[in-house]
């Protein structure tokens, strides 16, 4: 994969000053009034009719338009599994609160089928302020002191999209913002911290801590400082986010389980290898993807595969500028004689769900180095865009 050139957008003293379209921040998305309204559009939504469940993630391409994906039982490893019945399409802002529906493609047990000459729906929606959970009064205390996915300074409000029809029955979609299983997942005992947002101690020279954050993860996310504010401390991890382009120093070459979470940036514009790009390189050697996939088809280049390996599973990406998950259980190579003579193998959880079940890798991926027989670490690349890192801990599998 070829990097692109960057695009960066800075927050100083409160003013956006944007270089080109890509934001690393719900709070400069506020900065301008139809950017706001689509990242609001877009994400998850539910609806329910009588005993039937129906999921949609609605995903934003700038200047009021959108492409959609409507699944039969759910969302994405939450009552919908790949192969099964689902409506692509697209939509479109009409009006002050409207949006206007088109079906384009229909996958029935995996099989595409275009939608001929599909009447256009007209919906409506609106926002309200989602209810805080019991226990969250105040500044939003949740376990272990961080706010549930959504609930964060810098969330917008809830949307509900009501007036669409399936199976001649009105539905009504309301937003819903996931959070994975091991979103926060604090390093278990005997587990090396490789990055909790205080230093970059743990990484080779040229690592950065996002600069435009403000101490401990008072500015996006809004984190409290360890110890301050009302409520439970933060969890280690919810400090400081770290940019893409880090190499952590050389790990013990054994059995490991690796915990990263990140952060892509909205890129509504953008398209493909361009829309939020990055990468974990296992061994600085085999690629897993981090890319905005939200709502996409599954592909080995897309969020989750490994490059001219193996496509995940499932698609598991989230919105961006969510946080997200990976969850590694690495078996480095094992070499005798100067000579592999077994793969590595490896199992991802993308947001909590499996989306490669000890799979080998027959060989690196491109784009960083050779698979090797010598301590290496884990590389986040940076491909050229503003992807964040945070909370990264590593235990040994002896």
């Amino acid at each position: 994969m070829l990097a692109t050139a960057g695009a960066y957008s800075l927050l100083f003293l409160g003013v956006s000053m944007v270089m080109a379209q890509e934001y690393t921040s719900v709070r400069e998305v506020r900065q301008d009034e139809a950017l706001a309204r689509d990242f609001n559009l877009q994400g998850e939504y539910l609806a329910e009719s009588g005993d039937a469940k129906s999921g949609m993630q609605l995903i934003a391409d700038g200047g009021g338009k959108f492409r959609y994906v409507i699944y039969r039982g759910g969302l994405p490893g939450a009552g919908w599994n790949t192969g099964e019945f689902r409506v692509l399409g697209t939509a479109a802002v009409d009006g002050e609160n409207g949006l206007v529906f088109k079906a384009e493609k229909i996958f029935v047990n995996g099989n595409e089928r275009a939608i001929e000459n599909a009447p256009e729906q007209k919906a409506t929606w609106r926002t309200e302020r989602p209810e805080r959970p019991q226990g969250q009064a105040g500044q939003g205390q949740g376990q272990g002191g961080q706010r549930p996915q959504g609930q964060a300074f810098g969330a917008f409000p809830r949307v509900v999209i009501e007036g669409m029809r399936m199976r001649d029955t009105e539905v009504t979609f309301t937003k819903t913002q996931r959070r994975s299983e091991t979103f926060g997942a604090r390093a278990p005992e005997g587990a090396v911290v490789i990055f909790d947002g205080t230093n970059v101690d743990k990484f080779e020279p040229g690592a950065k801590i996002n600069e435009f954050q403000m101490p401990q993860g008072q500015g996006q996310g809004g984190n409290r400082p360890q110890g301050q504010g009302p409520g439970p401390a933060m969890p280690p991890g919810f400090g400081n986010t770290l940019w893409a382009e880090a190499t952590a120093k050389p790990f013990e070459q054994k059995p490991y389980t690796l915990h990263v979470e990140f952060m892509l940036s909205y890129m509504p514009t953008k398209r493909g290898q361009e829309r939020s790009n990055s990468g974990v390189y296992i061994d600085e050697a085999y690629e897993c993807q981090v890319l905005d996939s939200f709502g996409l088809e599954l592909a080995n280049n897309e969020c989750g595969g490994f490059y001219q390996i193996s496509a995940p599973s499932i698609n598991m990406c989230f919105p961006p500028l969510t946080w997200q998950t990976y969850d590694f259980d690495v078996t480095p190579p094992k070499y005798a004689d100067g000579k592999k003579v077994a793969n590595a193998r490896i199992t991802v959880k993308h947001n909590g769900v499996v989306i490669h079940d000890n799979i080998e890798l027959p060989k690196e991926t491109p784009g960083k180095k050779p698979e090797a027989n010598e301590p290496r670490g884990v590389y986040l690349q940076g491909h050229g865009n503003k992807v964040q890192y945070r909370n990264i801990w590593i235990k040994y599998n002896d």
